[in-house]
């Protein structure tokens, strides 16, 4: 029996209109799947319900993965791979497995000669970086910095010290309630002429996306408590 394939599909960042960040084929793909793994059920249902694709949301299967489940259960979530069904693993939003759980998955599928497609849509990280107006020649991830006021402070301190060594832009995301504290303590802690782009709320109506010195940011701080926030840095 030949193996289905493994879908990398994209969720929106928002919930503005799916027509407007997602091509057609995705949605075609997504029609034709009737087995998912997702990152939170709820979201994933209501994701694919309002596709309004030809099958009933009661009879497709959903299984989860998520930073709760057990590594050694994450091999049996390819079952309806090896027996021949096409199967898509959704983040909550974005891209899965960027900044999202999904590489052991897809680590396994590779190791077990199971193809993996990739399918194009928004990526938070990406899109803040693109309208950033810093580099996108030389750039690097840092997912989440430490919770910890010192730990974060000596974090900050150290991106923004290989930034200006190797003239790269640091990207870092940070969850919606503490976006307001990172913020402050990145003001307060680089130099006056580093360069912060703040991307929140990407795609929603009240999208908000800008780069200032942070000379310039301490004059003019934006609300951006408790809303999803991409930091990037550029010393």
């Amino acid at each position: 029996m030949n193996k289905g394939r493994l879908y990398l599909i994209p969720t929106p960042l928002s919930n503005s209109d799916i027509n407007g960040y997602l091509p057609a084929r995705v949605r075609d793909i997504i029609n034709g799947l009737k087995y998912f793994v997702v990152e939170d059920l709820r979201t994933a249902r209501r994701y694919i319900s309002r596709l309004k694709i030809d099958t009933p949301i009661d009879e497709l299967s959903f299984s989860l993965f998520n930073e709760h489940t057990d590594i050694k259960t994450i091999f049996s979530l390819l079952n309806p791979v090896f027996q021949g069904h096409d199967l898509g693993l959704l983040s909550d939003a974005g891209m899965p497995c960027i900044a999202d759980p999904g590489e052991e998955l897809v680590r396994m599928a590779h190791s077990n000669g199971v193809t993996v497609v990739p399918l194009v849509g928004p990526s938070s990280i990406f899109l803040a970086l693109a309208a950033s107006g810093l580099s996108g020649e030389k750039f690097s991830f840092e997912g989440y910095l430490p919770a910890k006021t010192p730990d974060l402070i000596k974090a900050i301190r150290k991106l923004e010290q290989q930034s200006r060594q190797e003239n790269q832009s640091k990207i870092f995301i940070e969850t919606p309630y503490r976006s307001a504290k990172i913020f402050d303590t990145i003001l307060n802690t680089c130099s006056p002429n580093t360069s912060i782009c703040v991307a929140c709320d990407i795609s929603a109506l009240d999208e908000f996306i800008q780069t200032q010195q942070v000379k310039e940011w301490k004059n003019n701080i934006p609300d951006i408590n408790k809303k999803p926030c991409i930091f990037i840095l550029q010393a």
